[in-house]
């Protein structure tokens, strides 16, 4: 009597698909979950209120200069890095190597339009985080800037070469500016 072993084909092929399903899940089950918190909020209400953010950013500009300075360069409500990869910040950005390995200054100011005047009272909210997990993000506020006449003053220490973010809100009364601006530290 001749066997038919085809049968056994199929189960084998059915119990190796199965497997690979039960692999691939399980695998992914231990994989930490990093959310996206551009501009400190998660990435839905980001993606909600995005028109709300340029729009909040436009009305910001109209009534305040806004600078932030990051080791002797200057940026100001900068938020369009969102929209690049980090490949194309490492070759074609003018905001590669902005950040430095070990100390880097950060200084805001905010002057009122009208009267050129440093504004005081400010909250800021910053995050220095890496794009590939949260294992390195540092969240400030105003409270850790040593504060003087308006000019506002954070030290801080990168120990990691390569890709850096830095994101945050800047809030007077009932104006916010938005700024993320992706870079590296050498």
């Amino acid at each position: 009597m001749k066997r038919n072993y085809w049968p056994l084909l199929f189960i084998g092929i059915f119990s190796f698909t199965f497997g690979m399903i039960v692999w691939t899940i399980n695998s992914a089950i231990k994989v930490p979950i990093q959310k996206d918190e551009t501009f400190m909020a998660s990435y839905h209400d980001v993606d909600r209120d995005y028109n709300k953010i340029v729009e909040s950013n436009n009305n910001f500009e109209k009534k305040f200069n806004f600078n932030i300075k990051i080791n002797e360069k200057d940026f100001g409500l900068v938020y369009k890095d969102m929209f690049l990869g980090q490949r194309v910040i490492e070759e074609k950005s003018l905001h590669k190597n902005t950040f430095k390995l070990g100390n880097n200054d950060i200084v805001i100011s905010v002057k009122e339009k009208q009267s050129k005047q440093l504004i005081k009272d400010i909250k800021i909210k910053l995050r220095l985080s890496r794009p590939t997990n949260h294992g390195n993000t540092m969240d400030f506020t105003e409270e850790n800037f040593n504060t003087k006449e308006g000019i506002n003053t954070l030290n801080v220490d990168l120990g990691l070469k390569g890709n850096w973010n830095i994101t945050g809100q800047i809030i007077i009364g009932n104006d916010i500016g938005y700024f993320y601006i992706k870079s590296n530290a050498i």
